[in-house]
């Protein structure tokens, strides 16, 4: 990892407090944490630790209440609700555990949509989405509905759509945890030969053992804070 290149994403005492009556919850305390292109890193602890949460921020689904998260060098703390779409739109790719896919649209346009709101032309459109489908092992089934695609095969698009605009960083917030163990484990292969082949830089939120025993870089959350920063199997 060249340790001269900056980080994709950075936080700084990054602290978020959410307030439930009387009682103050802070999710997340004072959190410093980088990460760099090319990483397969997870964010791990205990239900409540604020992986999550930091997810959220880092996704820009959430802000703040102190402390500074910047993107690509970008500070996306204080930004408006337009240019938070506009962030997740076009440098953010997401996997979420219940893969919010659109029922009437096929595996193909599910993939296409974000492209089509970025404005890409149409054969170029076309090629890219082939591509990822392809990449994913879902080629053949392009024309495909959620409804007649297994779990794993649903993953397995929304993979796809996370990719298409080969994003500076994909989150996947608990992305096995609907999945039997064979097809979690196939899920995670398609992921790490994404990470290793096309240099797609992930950041998972999961307490399942499979993704860390994948992951070569491991945050431990605990109360909010990280306790933990462990990397193995760094390459060369």
């Amino acid at each position: 990892m060249n340790a001269s290149a900056s980080p994709i994403v950075e936080l700084r005492e990054v602290s978020r407090v959410y307030h439930q009556g009387e009682f103050e919850i802070r999710a997340l305390d004072g959190l410093s944490l980088a990460i760099e292109a090319g990483e397969f890193a997870a964010l791990c602890g205990p239900s409540g630790s604020g992986k999550t949460t930091a997810l959220n921020l880092i996704g820009a689904l959430d802000a703040p209440d102190s402390g500074t998260i910047t993107l690509q060098g970008r500070d996306i703390g204080g930004i408006s609700r337009t240019e938070r779409s506009e962030l997740r739109r076009d440098k953010l790719g997401f996997v979420f555990q219940a893969y919010n896919l659109i029922p009437v649209l096929t595996a193909f346009e599910n993939a296409e949509l974000v492209l089509m709101l970025q404005g890409m032309p149409d054969k170029e459109r076309r090629e890219r989405v082939m591509a990822v489908l392809e990449a994913v092992g879902l080629g053949e089934l392009a024309n495909r509905r959620p409804d007649e695609l297994s779990g794993g095969q649903q993953q397995r698009v929304a993979i796809a759509r996370a990719i298409a605009t080969r994003p500076a960083l994909v989150l996947a917030d608990e992305p096995t945890a609907n999945l039997d163990t064979a097809t979690a484990e196939s899920l995670l292969d398609v992921m790490e030969k994404l990470n290793r082949e096309q240099g797609v830089t992930f950041l998972f939120s999961t307490h399942d053992q499979k993704v860390m025993d994948r992951a070569r870089r491991i945050v431990r959350l605990r109360d909010g804070k990280l306790v933990a920063d462990e990397r193995r199997g760094e390459e060369e």
